[in-house]
């Protein structure tokens, strides 16, 4: 994987959404085609022998490579939304993040116990709403749970890898220091 390519695409916004928050845009990445086949071609090598039978992608930039990944896995895609934006019976789960509280939720009959899921989303820093879709999933008693993220951010304490601990095995494309 050409990670130069990714990191060179990588846009870094200061004092956003509040200041002192640094925050990784990776739609800079999503509108580059090299950039998006990069990073399928990763992830899909990462996961095409591991029986994913469903897609979770976390609100929102979670479904841009979530969908494309399961349509590559031959897997379902189940969207993982804010309060409010699922048309049918959910489950919830509140979570803290660097700057606040917030909610998501996942249809209640959105997988089965016989699913291998891959929460997939752009970026592991905290890991609160990494372990808010992690324990919506295994509330559904699925088989196995695997979490991707586009980057991991492993500066100024963040911890989100270690808060999800071993809760699903994680893999990132990116880690910035």
């Amino acid at each position: 994987m050409n990670k130069e390519l990714l990191l060179s695409n990588l846009r870094n916004i200061p004092d956003f959404p509040i200041p002192g928050i640094q925050f990784k845009d990776v739609s800079t990445l999503f509108k580059n085609p090299l950039c998006i086949k990069e990073m399928t071609e990763e992830m899909v090598r990462l996961y095409k022998d591991a029986g994913i039978t469903k897609v979770v992608g976390i609100e929102s930039r979670g479904f841009v490579m979530g969908a494309i990944l399961a349509e590559r896995l031959g897997a379902g895609f189940v969207m993982c939304r804010k309060p409010g934006k699922l048309p049918a019976d959910t489950k919830r789960k509140e979570y803290g993040k660097e700057y606040g509280k917030d909610v998501i939720e996942i249809h209640t009959d959105a997988l089965e116990p016989d699913d291998v899921v891959l929460i997939q989303d752009d970026l592991l820093a905290t890991g609160g709403s990494a372990k808010a879709a992690i324990d919506l999933v295994k509330a559904f008693n699925v088989k196995k749970v695997y979490c991707n993220f586009i980057i991991e951010l492993r500066c100024e304490g963040l911890k989100g890898r270690e808060f999800i601990g071993d809760s699903a095995e994680i893999s990132t494309l990116l880690t910035i220091d």
